[in-house]
């Protein structure tokens, strides 16, 4: 080739490459932005590659360098969303910003939230990002349209009602551990400062090991103190743009998720066996989520004849993964939330010990009188309305889809920001960041009249699958909490939610302690 056209030929190439760098650095993004603001939309106009990345870091970091002002303060959306905040103020309920290359809509109308969540084929999960992030668990949580129908399908028996009946011993069980380690720590004579959040960590997890391991529940504590590293290791890498490839970087955070997952499928492939020649001999596994999980998938591949219809050694190891993910933060940070706010309205403390006295006295709380306790589910739904453990629920547009009256490009996000609809005045009223847990007196149906305006555990067909266990396990420790002490916020508590993935105390929930 003569070098005059080796020449033509390298510049077309990198003239073709230039404008493909170009489209998609500037172009589409752009193009997308006019597309969306000629329907009426408002937003934040695109910035070459970061979008509003950089900002919306900038923001949280300042918003988490201190405390909130009032300890009974409970619009808590500037502190923990600050950008999203200050992007709905400017724009309106429904707008735009950019994470990245891509944009973000913004949608706070539940008719349009109920109806994202009711096409769960149309409306699925974000694809791509930082691969990393996949490492704390898949499973469930993670597969789409005909794989999530069979792994709800074979996994919906483990959180039947009437297994969650058996699972209930073990609720106390762990729940009396810890309500004996505090008695020990509180004397009569001095005030005794608890930082309760640790504790109802450690109480949650030991719960998900018992209830998911069973007879393997030492092995499950270990188990869950690896995803917990890894939890924190994952979030990091979360926070940061991935670039691709730097996956395979070998960076000390790089290796040690890895080492970490490694050891983690294998702990949990070690029980899975031994868990599959019990079930061949003959003996009877399906007392734990684990053996009702393996049992629930082998009649499945039985009744079809294929293996195809169950689920794989490795997509059975995620699903673990997920129990103690889901299971252990959801319960973890209701019930921490709950004893902040019940610190802070002795009122209602005071309402809900009287109950459970008159339902339990000083008995052993079973499952019959845990439902029974209306005060308390009232009070449970308030603290989910004001600190959702979930902030947002956000789904991808693979292709270009209508939303009642807007047209959504292919590639947009749908943002669902549980968090800002859970406070919407326009929605609640007035007294909206308030503590009034008698507005769910008459049920969740006549709190949020009909408007469907109230989504802690999602909704639609995807609804979180473990709600009931959730809420029975939170339920036996509250009253085993309530039965034993009374609580008070402590001079040291600082008030200061923020969210990593789930809504948590930045400082601890430190509380005075006193015994009954």
């Amino acid at each position: 080739m003569e070098p005059a056209t080796t020449v033509v030929c390298v510049a077309g190439v990198a003239s073709i490459l230039a404008l493909y760098i170009l489209n998609l650095l500037w172009l589409k993004p752009k193009k997308i932005e006019k597309f969306l603001r000629d329907q009426g939309l408002e937003g934040t106009p695109y910035r070459l590659l970061f979008g509003d990345l950089k900002e919306m870091k900038k923001m949280m970091i300042e918003a988490m360098s201190k405390p909130m002002r009032s300890l009974t303060d409970h619009d808590i959306a500037p502190r923990v969303y600050p950008f999203f905040h200050k992007s709905l103020a400017q724009h309106g309920k429904t707008c735009f910003l950019w994470m990245g290359l891509r944009p973000l809509v913004h949608i706070c109308d539940p008719i349009m939230i109920r109806e994202v969540l009711a096409n769960n084929y149309q409306f699925q999960k974000q694809r791509g990002g930082n691969p990393m992030t996949k490492l704390l668990a898949r499973g469930l949580v993670d597969v789409e349209a005909d794989q999530w129908v069979k792994h709800r399908k074979i996994i919906n028996p483990a959180f039947h009602v009437e297994k969650l009946k058996h699972m209930v011993p073990a609720f106390y069980v762990s729940c009396s551990e810890m309500i004996h380690k505090w008695r020990e720590m509180v004397t009569e004579e001095i005030l005794c400062e608890v930082d309760v959040w640790p504790h109802l960590q450690t109480l949650t997890a030991d719960v998900i090991s018992r209830t998911a391991f069973g007879s393997s529940f030492e092995e499950g504590k270990k188990i869950f103190e690896l995803q917990r590293e890894l939890g924190e290791l994952v979030m990091k890498a979360a926070m940061s743009i991935y670039i691709p490839g730097t996956k395979f970087l070998p960076t000390k955070s790089n290796k040690r998720m890895k080492e970490i997952d490694r050891e983690i499928n294998v702990k949990i492939k070690s029980i899975i066996d031994k868990r599959v020649i019990a079930m061949k001999d003959g003996e009877s596994i399906n007392d734990d989520l684990l053996g009702i999980l393996l049992d629930s998938n082998y009649k499945e591949i039985k009744q079809h004849g294929n293996n195809n219809f169950g689920l794989s050694i490795d997509e059975v190891i995620e699903e673990c993964k997920l129990f103690y993910i889901a299971g252990q933060e959801t319960t973890g940070i209701m019930l921490v939330w709950t004893m902040i706010l019940l610190s802070q309205h002795k009122e209602w403390q005071t309402c809900a010990r009287e109950e459970v006295l008159q339902v339990f006295g000083d008995r052993r709380p079973d499952i019959n009188g845990l439902n029974h306790l209306k005060v308390i589910h009232m009070i449970f739904n308030e603290v989910l309305r004001l600190y959702p453990p979930l902030g947002f629920l956000r789904r991808f547009v693979h292709e270009e889809t209508k939303l009642r009256n807007i047209t959504l490009p292919a590639g947009t996000l749908i943002h669902l920001n549980t968090l800002f609809l859970h406070h919407d005045q326009d929605m609640w009223g007035e007294d909206v960041n308030e503590f009034k847990p008698e507005r769910f007196s008459e049920g969740v149906l006549k709190a949020t009249k009909g408007q469907g305006s109230y989504v802690p555990f999602g909704g639609g067909p995807r609804i979180c699958i473990g709600q009931n266990f959730s809420m029975l396990e939170a339920k036996m420790a509250l009253t085993m909490i309530l039965q034993h002490f009374s609580f008070d916020l402590s001079p040291s508590y600082s008030h200061a939610p923020y969210t990593i993935i789930t809504l948590k105390p930045q400082f601890g929930a430190h509380l005075i302690l006193h015994k009954l």
